[in-house]
């Protein structure tokens, strides 16, 4: 079987976790803005809108939530597994590590693309 250095895929779990906060934090901020939106221009079109974004921002906020707790899942595996191979973890793990990552890099491309819709939205109501 192969094996890989645990402390490689270690780097990039906190960097993972750092940005998941980044976001949480930048979702938060998207938050504070839409509720300004909101009292600042009371029509139907507009409130559809901060509906919408509310929605997309519980969503993400969830997602970043899961993808953090399967994060630290994935950590403790790797952890396990490090300590019977000698700090090394078997393919398997490495595969496992690999999926995180898609899921990880998919998320912040939707987040990213939230971010993107919601400040052409603030550019027309504010």
């Amino acid at each position: 079987m192969r094996y890989t250095n645990a402390s490689l895929l270690n780097y990039e779990h906190f960097d993972w976790l750092k940005a998941i906060d980044f976001y949480k934090d930048d979702l938060s901020v998207l938050q504070k803005r839409l509720a300004e939106v909101a009292f600042k221009n009371t029509g139907k079109e507009v409130m559809a809108d901060v509906e919408h974004f509310q929605n997309q921002i519980i969503v993400q906020r969830n997602n970043l939530e899961e993808l953090s707790h399967g994060i630290y899942e994935h950590i403790h595996h790797v952890v396990e597994d490090s300590r019977v191979h000698a700090g090394r973890v078997a393919q398997p793990l490495v595969e496992e590590h690999s999926q995180k990552k898609d899921e990880f890099q998919s998320l912040m491309h939707v987040i990213k693309g939230l971010r993107s819709e919601f400040n052409h939205f603030i550019a027309k109501w504010i």
